[in-house]
């Protein structure tokens, strides 16, 4: 299963197969998913924390000591917990971020569900993501998950990617084709 597609794949592939075994055989996809995905967001949101997951410097005790108070004030326990300081005993914290993300790519195809990366210029409306989400559903024929991103250098538009398959209709890459053409044409 995991060979299947590239975001499952490595060490991260095979820490989140692992997981994904687990859960499934527990039958706490959910909550496993849940815990993971607060997890993200706390280390996307504080510079210290990504510091601590992506740093060699801190030895694995430190960061035990410090992603187990983490955890506590969050409320993660259970097999989520457990499994965040087996990646710590075994020196694989770095790598969270990208077990987590194969984690997700196992539990939308588990579902039947697609995942799709979307960076946009600026963060989208409720309905603006709801039309989005229809407009890949109609595509794909499945319920699209949208994993957005907000990246002010494109300028415009939105880059969408949707497994192997990418459209980029950004601002930032029509200007770089116009300019391109410019410099052939001249």
């Amino acid at each position: 299963m995991a060979a299947e597609d590239q975001s499952v794949s490595g060490v991260s592939g095979r820490y989140a197969t692992a997981l994904f075994e687990l859960a499934r055989d527990e039958r706490s996809i959910d909550a496993i998913k849940a815990d993971l995905d607060k997890f993200d967001a706390l280390i996307a949101e504080s510079p210290d924390l990504a510091r601590l997951v992506r740093s060699p410097v801190f030895t694995a005790d430190a960061q035990a000591r410090a992603l187990n108070a983490v955890l506590d004030k969050v409320g993660i326990s259970g097999t989520g917990a457990k499994f965040l300081g087996v990646l710590t005993a075994n020196r694989r914290l770095f790598v969270v971020r990208d077990v987590i993300r194969a984690f997700n790519v196992l539990v939308a195809r588990f579902r039947g569900e697609a995942s799709a990366d979307v960076t946009v210029a600026e963060p989208l409306s409720d309905k603006n993501l709801d039309t989005l989400r229809a407009a890949l559903k109609t595509a794909t024929g499945k319920d699209v998950s949208l994993n957005v991103k907000v990246d002010p250098s494109i300028i415009g538009g939105l880059i969408v990617k949707l497994g192997s398959r990418m459209v980029d209709s950004s601002l930032r890459t029509k200007l770089n084709s116009i300019k391109h053409a410019m410099k052939e044409a001249g």
